[in-house]
């Protein structure tokens, strides 16, 4: 056990590099109660650590009220939360939430990736839940102070690192879906052991079934809500129990390609042009706008090197290119894996082989090594943003 210590202080911040319209919470008056309580992993054990099991000494909170806006923001000892038998986010999933990843380079300083582009689009998810929507740079502001004062969480084995989690969820205690008035916006932080445990780079197997369907036109599958994942939980046990790892998301009679697991799913190959391609699906509603993905396309565009195209295609386009050998690699992207190499796909029955491994999943490769090299510091970037800047 770590010695405890308890202080309460009022911190302030310079300016970061956005702004938002809104500016109802206020960094500056952020309270900090100190209370370090627990053990934090060696570097020999944060190799090992298992997603989202293991949590650092404190966490940020700010309640919210109609009519009241947003109280002052508060970081106080990790522990668990009190709410109404009541609350909407218990009985009607009214509750939104992001990933962001904090990095230790090899100076020891500590960078979060893009957490801008969180904080743009968890206000998204606020938006269509209405729940209350938040300043964006000024909750940053208050993530970085929680990091600061957390910092020796930051893992320092390599390719671990510090998993952050905004979360935001309606608390009024009334029965009723509606609106709520109160809401509690809260971040916590876990360190995370690397992807893949052993350095490899395996390749998955995927189960497309279309009478599994994410998300459809007119629906949330574009926001970070929590009911987009439970109603997959079953899905994914049944894509186990079949040998594969994850679900391949096919939406509509054209069986399109929508999303793979909780990635955004990309594929490389020669299109029907004669050209080849990086094509991912568009966001027309039906995918979360990955930050990963948006940081892959625009690594590829400025690359150079063959087509990037944000646009529709389906299994048969798939199984057409293969049959061609027009297909090279497919990959997943997202904030735990970063990149993850497809080997395969279970179709009505049948393996479609995917030869991402044939040549050594190059390109795959390259984007995870290029998104590492930022992430971790290894190259300047205007992507991460330093706690301490």
């Amino acid at each position: 056990m770590l010695s405890s210590s308890k202080l309460t202080s009022t911190c302030a911040f310079s300016g970061l590099r956005y702004s938002s319209a809104l500016s109802s919470i206020k960094a500056s008056n952020l309270q900090v109660t100190v209370d370090r309580k627990f053990t934090r992993p060696t570097e020999a054990e944060q190799p090992n650590l298992r997603f989202g099991h293991t949590f650092s000494d404190h966490m940020l909170k700010i309640a919210w009220k109609n009519g009241d806006g947003w109280a002052n923001p508060e970081i106080v000892p990790y522990g668990n939360l009190s709410l109404s038998p009541a609350a909407p986010a218990l009985h009607y999933a009214v509750e939104c939430f992001e990933g962001v990843k904090a990095f230790r380079s090899e100076d020891g300083r500590v960078r979060m990736f893009r957490p801008d582009e969180n904080m743009k689009r968890m206000n998204n998810s606020c938006r269509v839940s209405r729940l209350p929507e938040f300043d964006g740079d000024e909750l940053v502001k208050c993530m970085k102070e929680l990091l600061r004062l957390d910092a020796d969480w930051v893992p320092s084995a390599p390719d671990c690192s510090l998993y952050i989690r905004p979360t935001v969820i309606g608390t009024e205690p009334h029965l009723g879906v509606n609106a709520p008035g109160e809401a509690l916006l809260y971040v916590i932080t876990c360190p995370v052991g690397p992807y893949f445990k052993d350095g490899g780079f395996k390749p998955v197997r995927l189960l497309a079934d279309p009478k599994y369907v994410r998300a459809w036109p007119g629906g949330m599958g574009a926001s970070k809500l929590g009911s987009n994942y439970g109603p997959t939980i079953s899905p994914q046990k049944e894509a186990e129990t079949q040998g594969c790892t994850q679900v391949l998301w096919l939406f509509g009679p054209e069986q399109q390609i929508t999303e793979v697991g909780t990635m955004n799913m990309f594929m490389f190959w020669v299109n029907k042009e004669g050209n080849k391609e990086l094509i991912t699906p568009p966001l027309n509603g039906l995918i979360l706008p990955g930050v990963t993905r948006k940081s892959l396309l625009e690594l590829a565009r400025s690359w150079g090197e063959c087509e990037v195209r944000e646009g529709e295609f389906t299994m048969n386009d798939i199984i057409e290119a293969r049959a061609e050998n027009r297909l090279i690699e497919m990959f997943g992207a997202g904030t735990a894996c970063v990149v993850s190499p497809i080997g395969s796909i279970l179709y009505q029955g049948e393996v479609i082989d995917i030869p991402t491994m044939d040549t050594g999943a190059a390109l795959a490769r390259r984007c995870l090594k290029e998104l590492n090299d930022i992430q971790f510091g290894r190259v300047k970037h205007e992507w991460v943003m330093d706690i301490d800047e």
